[in-house]
């Protein structure tokens, strides 16, 4: 038996893409312990997979911190990994392959840089879906996919039903319109015209949810929708997982919810600008549709709606 270390640093909806080339790498090394490297948003979740031998836990400081730096390398070592998958394919983890196996080839270390193809520059493969790009670093290093293309994120949901009963949520439709502040370009902001919309059409047959962040919960107000929390605070990554998979439809921007809902199984659609494509990202599923449009601020409530009384039932 040997230990294989997976490094997946996040981001959430890169998290949720990334379950099923876990789910293969851990099948493939089943006679193997299987460790992760993330950080600290997705520790805990991490704790809950059921292909992970355990977490170990990367803080990210500034690699000019010698002294945190050289603690990391030293958990790492001590673990005598045989092989690593870096799903992250980052410039801080290929900075970690320098140090730990400096002339690793895709044998004992497997990137998009050490599994690029001869005929593509790193810049050009970059180009091709999420998805396609974990498939063909894991063949390229021996590992049959028989999970990566289609990615189970059920393992992350929490049991939700206090919550559900504190809001009496039976039929509901959770909506996702936020974002991060430096990425304002992803925001759709017709969210209160398109709610009004589902209300009068449907009554209350569904209730209108959103589940805010942290730093969401003030502008969730402006959002004429109730704001599912637990004792006042956000709900964890695994509380919204569960809540996302129970629900009947959801409606997001490009954000990492959308990409959970994808890969829970979730009926519902995201929105897409100029800023990236759907097919780019890997999102779309049988029961998980996008919506591309070169400015959201055009992308009329009318048609979104028109869109989910087309796949609600």
């Amino acid at each position: 038996m040997s230990n294989i270390l997976i490094i997946k640093h996040g981001s959430l909806g890169d998290i949720a893409q990334a379950s099923g080339a876990i789910q293969d790498i851990s099948e493939f090394h089943k006679d193997d312990d299987i460790y992760l490297l993330t950080t600290k948003p997705y520790f805990e979740l991490f704790k809950n997979n059921p292909h992970l031998k355990a977490v170990i836990l990367d803080k990210r400081l500034s690699r000019f911190n010698l002294i945190y730096l050289f603690t990391l390398m030293r958990v790492i070592k001590k673990y005598n990994f045989v092989k690593v998958f870096d799903l992250q394919n980052s410039s801080r983890t290929n900075f970690y392959k320098r140090i730990l196996f400096p002339s690793a080839n895709h044998n004992i270390w497997s990137s998009s840089g050490t599994t690029l193809p001869n005929d593509k520059s790193k810049e050009e493969f970059d180009k091709n879906p999420v998805l396609d790009r974990f498939k063909h670093q894991l063949e390229i290093s021996g590992v049959k996919t028989n999970h990566t293309m289609f990615p189970n994120f059920d393992w992350a949901c929490a049991n939700i039903d206090k919550i559900k009963n504190e809001y009496n949520l039976n039929k509901y439709i959770v909506l996702f319109p936020f974002c991060s502040p430096h990425l304002i370009l992803k925001k759709w902001p017709h969210y209160n015209k398109f709610i009004d919309m589902v209300k009068k059409k449907f009554n209350d047959e569904y209730k209108i949810v959103v589940a805010p962040g942290p730093l969401e919960i003030p502008m969730a107000k402006d959002i004429n929708a109730i704001s599912i929390l637990n004792n006042e605070n956000a709900l964890t990554i695994s509380e919204l997982a569960a809540l996302i998979k129970q629900s009947c439809y959801v409606i997001a921007n490009d954000t990492g919810p959308a990409h959970m809902a994808a890969h829970l199984g979730a009926k519902g659609i995201t929105l897409f600008g100029s800023h990236t494509t759907a097919y780019k990202v890997s999102i779309e599923r049988d029961n998980f549709k996008a919506i591309q449009v070169a400015d959201l601020k055009k992308l009329t409530p009318e048609k979104v709606f028109e869109k989910l009384l087309e796949t609600i039932n």
